[in-house]
């Protein structure tokens, strides 16, 4: 969600030897499925697809429709569970679109430092270097692209009943001090998925390949020379 290259850019100068890296774009599809439709048709016939966060959800929709074609995955700080009913629910959407309305009136940078609260280890958040790199990203986005993304996220697809028909090499990755995605989910992505792995970064939140770029990068580097490279 209002990420680009930019969260992959240690990530890519490090694996490149070894693959053929790629960035993909969704532009400002508002549905999970139309986002994974549009890297199904970007993609190789065949390919490893890693993603982060929200990315995390649309890779596993990809992997839903074309499971013969994807010879790794990893899903990075991310979920498989839909919107909880009732309450809980609820007040995820309103605070969602209480960012999304933030942005609309004080603009996307105003918007992102509220949403970078509780995104990245605490100590952090007093690195001018990552806090800008990540606000400069947000701010090159609209506000039209965040409230579709954002629909996108509050419809998501439950990819529950999906983990456990998963075959190829995968690895399972997030902060340790993610409070958005928190290690236990991805125990639990870990314990549905046959044959996958689980690394857990520590002094970590949820941008993980920005706050520890070395070590995603290396973890990233030995699930895909098990995929095959």
């Amino acid at each position: 969600m209002l990420c680009d290259e930019t969260v992959w850019a240690h990530q890519v100068e490090a694996l490149t030897e070894i693959a053929d890296v790629r960035i993909a774009s969704n532009g400002a599809r508002d549905s999970l499925v139309a986002m994974a439709e549009a890297i199904i048709a970007q993609a190789p016939p065949r390919f490893a697809l890693a993603g982060h966060s929200m990315g995390g959800r649309v890779a596993l929709e990809v992997i839903r429709r074309v499971p013969e074609r994807v010879v790794g995955l990893a899903l990075l700080d991310t979920g498989h569970q839909p919107l909880v009913a009732g309450e809980p629910g609820e007040r995820e959407v309103a605070g969602r679109m209480a960012l999304v309305e933030k942005s609309r009136r004080q603009g996307m940078r105003a918007m992102g430092w509220e949403w970078l609260q509780g995104m990245v280890y605490p100590s952090r958040l007093s690195d001018a270097v990552l806090v800008n790199a990540i606000l400069d990203m947000i701010e090159r986005k609209t506000p039209d692209l965040y409230a579709a993304q954002t629909r996108a996220l509050i419809n998501r697809p439950d990819a529950t009943p999906l983990l456990a028909r998963i075959r190829c090499p995968t690895l399972v990755l997030c902060g340790r001090e993610d409070v958005w995605s928190p290690p236990r989910r991805h125990e639990e992505m870990r314990d549905m998925i046959a044959g996958s792995s689980l690394t857990v970064v520590p002094y970590c939140g949820h941008m993980s390949t920005m706050e520890q770029p070395a070590a995603v990068s290396e973890a990233l580097r030995g699930w895909l020379l098990a995929a095959g490279g």
